[in-house]
């Protein structure tokens, strides 16, 4: 037989048509002689009924079980009064069996291939065919699918030409590990599996292609977290002769055009910009979450006094600051509570979390509840209180430490206690965060590092002044952030040789191993690079959120687990001795420790 339409297309346009279907057994029940089967695609479900007066294909059916494969051939009918079901598009219509063919037999399953049924990971990944069956995973990568195609028409629609970049090519540090391949045919050398195109697409606008896209994989080999894997998928982007807002017009009239077709959802147009500077200040994250209303405050030049050494000693180093964080209502917190929080806290290298509840606004001093009011004068008390807005009811944390352990923990805190205490305002908040540093100093090594990537434009492009102080040096990086998680980044990269050349150097590359990890590129640099710059964009993330998911791995296909093992395929796995003689290399167990 073959199918003439897909199971979610029948309903009511179709009554008294004879129609041909395939599917899998949703589930099967036999009332009273008459034998029902919800037939199952990707599209949808319908009902199919079985009358004995045919004792063909009830008879068939009389064997079926669940996930079997059938092919059916009936006719639509409406459902008998009262036995509607509103919620499937199919609901007020069935299809009265005339022939059945059993494509295929199934065994028990480990789980039932619904939407209700918890299972755990390790199992839905095991059997990951299995699990993506079910009605939710299939809605997620048809949403995915449409997702690609909504970008692919719109960066044709504005003159980008997609172009496909190599999976095996030069290691080159980019922050994470490579995953390496060995050659057979260059026996002891190696290619690498890109962490990005990033060089590729520069080079392609050297070439003059002006406007490239891909949606491509990418790969790193590093810890895994819930919104990482080892292999992922973004959309890569690139532009010559633009500025940042070309670019961040463009991208986010993209994203727009998205949200509106696949959730209906209008976004802001156009979207925020806030700096880097203003975001940790404000949210002690360069990705905040602008649902979340509460903020850090900071109040340093009211502590420089205080008796209280912790306070005083951070308030008076300009390598630390003293925050305030205002939770409303919050003073119904228990203690147990706020040593949850202080040990939450600490994960950040806090050394602890000093409080003020504010029972009585009114009462002044004698209004509040704190350990540590004792120390601070009740003037300098006040002025803390009028700068947060305290109110009645109200909680107030303090961090008081180097600057990147106060807004890493009380930027942490703020995030858990927004959803803590279920404070998120609106389903979207979408917003640029621009004006990145272009280097960090890197304690441990004694070097500077870049904060997005060596080929991100310095907005000082005097090659003595960024010497003297890339510290302070602020690229033409730019990041959109969703409801807190960073979707995706770009800049305006460095298209002089000269200046890039000096990047390498603050970042403590020689000539010599400038040369041989980018020498073709800064070659390249020297035979007419225009002006270009763009972003990627982690479309693995974008799913994730756009349909809810907890974890990228809920919209990856055949993804790997946090260890970054497949259950399905038991990769990674050894290679065979002869496989590994060709390549010329020897495999070594690790040593055990201890």
């Amino acid at each position: 037989m073959k199918r003439s339409h897909y199971c979610g297309q029948i309903n009511e346009s179709l009554l008294d048509k004879e129609v041909t279907l395939c599917g899998w057994v949703h589930n099967r029940r036999d009332h009273g002689g008459v034998i029902f089967i919800d037939l199952r695609d990707r599209t949808g479900l319908v009902q199919v009924v079985f009358d004995p007066a045919l004792p063909g294909p009830f008879g068939l059916a009389a064997n079926v079980r669940s996930e079997y494969v059938l092919a059916v051939k009936g006719k639509v009918r409406p459902r008998p009064a009262g036995t509607e079901n509103n919620d499937l598009p199919s609901g007020r219509v069935e299809v009265e069996a005339l022939e059945l063919t059993i494509l295929n037999s199934s065994d028990p399953l480990p789980f039932a291939v619904d939407d209700y049924q918890q299972v755990g990971e390790e199992v839905r990944l095991r059997y990951r065919y299995l699990d993506l069956r079910r009605t939710e995973m299939q809605k997620r990568f048809m949403l995915r699918a449409k997702a690609n195609r909504i970008m692919r028409e719109y960066l044709d629609d504005n003159g980008f030409i997609e172009v496909e970049t190599p999976m095996l090519t030069k290691t080159t540090p980019e922050g994470s590990r490579d995953y390496l391949v060995p050659s057979r045919v260059h026996p002891g050398e190696f290619y690498a599996l890109p962490q990005s195109p990033q060089l590729f697409k520069q080079l392609l606008m050297i070439s003059g292609f002006d406007r490239y896209y891909q949606i491509v994989r990418c790969f790193r080999d590093e810890d895994l977290r819930a919104d990482r894997q080892p292999e992922f998928t973004q959309l890569d982007i690139e532009m010559s002769f633009v500025d940042e807002a070309t670019i961040q017009n463009l991208m986010e009239d993209m994203i727009r055009k998205l949200f509106k077709e696949l959730l209906q959802v209008e976004l802001s147009n156009p979207l925020p910009r806030m700096t880097y500077e203003e975001a940790m200040r404000r949210f002690g994250s360069d990705k905040p979450d602008l649902r979340n209303p509460l903020e850090l405050i900071d109040i340093a030049d009211l502590l420089k006094n205080v008796e209280f050494k912790v306070f005083a000693a951070a308030a008076n180093d300009p390598k630390c600051r003293v925050t305030a964080l205002r939770l409303p209502k919050g003073g119904d917190l228990s203690r147990k509570e706020i040593d949850d929080y202080t040990a939450f806290v600490a994960n950040f290298g806090a050394k602890g979390l000093a409080y003020i509840k504010v029972n009585d606004r009114a009462a002044g001093i004698a209004g509040l509840q704190s350990p540590i009011l004792k120390f601070i004068l009740d003037d300098v008390v006040e002025a803390i209180l009028k700068r947060v807005n305290a109110e009645t009811g109200d909680i107030i944390f303090f961090g008081a430490d180097k600057a990147k352990i106060v807004s890493d923990a009380l930027g942490g805190l703020r995030i858990k206690l927004g959803h803590d205490r279920k404070l998120l305002q609106g389903d979207w908040k979408l917003l640029w965060v621009v004006d990145f540093p272009t280097f960090e100093w890197d304690e441990e090594e004694k070097r500077w590092q870049f904060v997005h990537h060596p080929f991100t434009s310095p907005k000082v492009t005097d090659i003595k002044q960024l010497e003297a102080d890339p510290g302070n040096c602020v690229s033409r990086a730019y990041d959109l952030v969703v409801n807190g998680v960073e979707l995706g980044g770009g800049s305006i990269r460095i298209h002089d040789q000269e200046l890039q050349t000096a990047v390498f150097r603050l970042l403590s590359l020689t000539n010599e191993q400038a040369k041989e990890k980018f020498g073709f590129f800064l070659d390249a640099l020297k035979f007419g690079c225009p002006p270009h710059g763009g972003l990627a964009f982690g479309l693995d993330r974008l799913i994730m959120l756009m349909t809810g998911a907890t974890s990228i791995r809920e919209v990856i296909a055949f993804p790997k687990t946090q260890n970054a093992g497949c259950p399905l395929t038991g990769a990674p796995s050894h290679a065979d001795e002869k496989q590994l003689r060709e390549l010329g290399i020897r495999a070594r167990k690790a040593q055990a420790e201890g």
